[in-house]
């Protein structure tokens, strides 16, 4: 096919996925998303079932028919969006392509050392840290990061995306901060998980000296994002779609203060709460504290860090993993937040479906009255039963509807 062909192609694609963005029954998704999000009854919780690892097995390399480098990456975009509504869960899409602005770090390294890591000969095979940092003199070798906008390059994407969708769908360029407020992951990417755990309580202030460069570098890049002028309400996909934060004259460029922030600690699972709070929490909250609304956790057990949690500025969704104890997060949060309850992946993927539905159901009862979200992510693969996912949908919609 030539590109001419694969063009049409890809244009009729984005053209199914606008449509659909523009349905009704996409505007009810948003609807129930915005009511949850914002403190008040919706007809049921909103269900989202997000694949990560297992993408390859509902959607290969030889699924695609475009072979243009560029095409075959938007191809491949816009048939997930069509799989996943063909799973039927609450996904979104924006009836809009977005064209990512070109926030680009200066020099090699991110901190000015080589982040490394040791990798298996076996493909999927866990990894290891391989730390640039192993005495508090390596702290002299980082650097701050500095970003810059390449204007150029920003257009180059705009126009190739309005040659591709023009009279199909608009096309918005937007920014994103190129730093995010989980510190956590860049400090174990420079000290090492093991190091990072050990030196808290060996070597504190050299933790200390580090996290406070990571809270100033993130702080950093977000002022450039803002500079951009380009910052875009991140109000319209699912997991925080919301009523609009915005409060400035509609002339006026967006604002982080108009935005969702979000953070979490994964890599502080093992970590006391009390050191949690010490090293990496009041670090986070300055970074947090710029955003209109926010969102915490992630797959680590919150447990004993619910008040911490909800210490934290304009906190609107608590992400309660499946290793966290909901019943806890129930009493403690109550109807005053959004609970994110997330299925572990491989009851999803390899329990009997009653047994997922016991599951489910058990929780819906506990959380009944509540403003929640039904979530599935981090699955990395379906054992071989694409349908499955479809399945997992179709019981949480069910039996977040039972217990509303």
């Amino acid at each position: 096919m030539d590109c001419g062909g694969e063009r049409s192609y890809v244009r009729e694609l984005g053209l199914e996925v606008h449509q659909l963005a523009c349905s009704e029954e996409y505007e009810a998704r948003r609807r129930r998303w915005r009511a949850v999000n914002g403190l008040r009854k919706a007809d049921r919780p909103p269900v989202l079932c997000r694949p990560v690892g297992c993408w390859p097995e509902l959607l290969g390399d030889e699924d695609l028919r475009c072979q243009d480098p560029m095409l075959r990456g938007v191809e491949r975009g816009l048939r997930m969006v069509l799989i996943k509504h063909e799973m039927g869960d609450d996904s979104l899409v924006d009836p809009w392509w977005t064209v990512w602005a070109a926030v680009e770090c200066e020099g090699e390294h991110l901190w000015g050392v080589e982040v490394k890591h040791h990798r298996p000969d076996a493909a999927g095979g866990a990894w290891g840290y391989d730390p640039p940092i192993k005495e508090e003199a390596d702290l002299d070798r980082l650097v701050m990061p500095r970003f810059r906008h390449n204007e150029e390059e920003t257009r180059r994407r705009r126009e190739e995306a309005e040659w591709l969708f023009d009279g199909v769908m608009p096309v918005k360029v937007v920014a994103g901060a190129p730093l995010g407020a989980t510190l956590c992951t860049y400090a174990a990417d420079l000290l090492g998980l093991d190091g990072m755990m050990l030196y808290m309580a060996t070597r504190p202030r050299m933790v200390h000296r580090l996290m406070a460069l990571l809270r100033d570098a993130v702080m950093g890049a977000m002022d450039v994002a803002e500079a951009t002028r380009l910052l875009a309400e991140n109000n319209t996909g699912e997991m925080t779609c919301s009523d609009g934060l915005k409060t400035s004259p509609a002339d006026q460029p967006v604002s982080l203060r108009d935005m969702w922030g979000f953070a979490n600690s994964q890599e502080f699972d093992q970590v006391s709460p009390a050191m949690w709070q010490e090293f990496l929490l009041k670090y986070q909250k300055p970074i947090l504290a710029r955003f209109g609304l926010t969102q915490y956790g992630c797959c680590e057990n919150l447990t004993r860090k619910i008040d911490g949690v909800l210490s934290i500025p304009n906190l609107r969704a608590f992400v309660c993993s499946a290793w966290t104890d909901l019943a806890k997060v129930v009493e403690a949060v109550g109807d005053r937040y959004t609970i994110m309850w997330r299925e572990k992946a491989t009851r999803l993927v390899f329990e009997d479906l009653d047994a997922i539905r016991r599951k489910l159901e058990e929780d819906m009862r506990t959380t009944q009255g509540l403003h929640r979200q039904i979530v599935a992510r981090e699955i990395q693969t379906v054992g071989g039963r694409p349908q499955r996912l479809k399945e997992w949908v179709q019981i949480a919609k069910e039996a977040g509807a039972r217990f509303n």
